[in-house]
C-alpha cells in the first residue's frame, strides 16, 4: 500500500488545534455567561465553560501526543501510519456515538429537571449543544480518516 497522502500526526494536530479554538471560544463565552444573573444563562454558560476547559486538555493532550510519536523511529512508515490512522478513526467513531448520547441526556435534562427551572435548562442546552458540536466535529474527522484508508 501507498504512503498516505495525509500524515497522521499532521492530521491530529490540525484536529487538535481546531478543538483547542472551539475551546477558548467556549471558556471565554461561557465564563461572561456565568457573570449574567438569568439562571439559564448560567446555566449554559456552565456547561460551556466546563466542556471548553475539558476540550482544551484533550486539545493539549493531542498536540502533545503527536509530537511525541511522530519523533519516534518508525512513526512514518506506511504501516504505522496505516495502524495508527486505523485506531484514531476508532476512537473517533466510538465519540460520535457518544455524543449521541450527550445530545439525548441535554434534551432530557431541558424537559425534565429544565422545565420548571432555568438554570437546568440552560445546562441541558449546554449540554445538547456541546454534544451537536462535538457529534458533527467527530463525525466530520472519523469519515475524512476512513476516506484516507480506502
Amino acid at each position: 500500500m501507498a504512503q498516505p497522502k495525509t500524515d497522521i500526526w499532521q492530521f491530529e494536530a490540525s484536529l487538535s488545534r481546531s478543538l483547542m479554538q472551539w475551546a477558548s471560544f467556549n471558556i471565554g463565552a461561557g465564563s461572561s455567561m456565568t457573570a449574567r444573573k438569568d439562571h439559564f444563562w448560567r446555566g449554559l454558560g456552565a456547561q460551556c465553560a466546563g466542556w471548553g476547559l475539558v476540550n482544551a486538555a484533550l486539545a493539549w493532550f493531542g498536540l502533545h501526543r503527536g509530537r511525541q510519536k511522530s519523533a519516534e523511529e518508525d512513526a512514518h512508515t506506511p504501516a504505522r501510519q496505516d495502524e495508527e490512522r486505523q485506531t484514531f478513526a476508532r476512537i473517533l467513531w466510538i465519540n460520535t456515538g457518544l455524543d449521541i448520547l450527550y445530545v439525548t441526556g441535554g434534551v432530557a435534562l431541558s424537559r425534565t429537571k429544565g422545565k420548571d427551572n432555568r438554570f437546568w435548562r440552560g445546562t441541558g442546552v449546554g449540554i445538547t449543544l456541546q454534544g451537536l458540536f462535538l457529534f458533527f466535529f467527530d463525525l466530520f474527522h472519523a469519515m475524512q480518516l476512513t476516506e484516507l484508508e480506502n
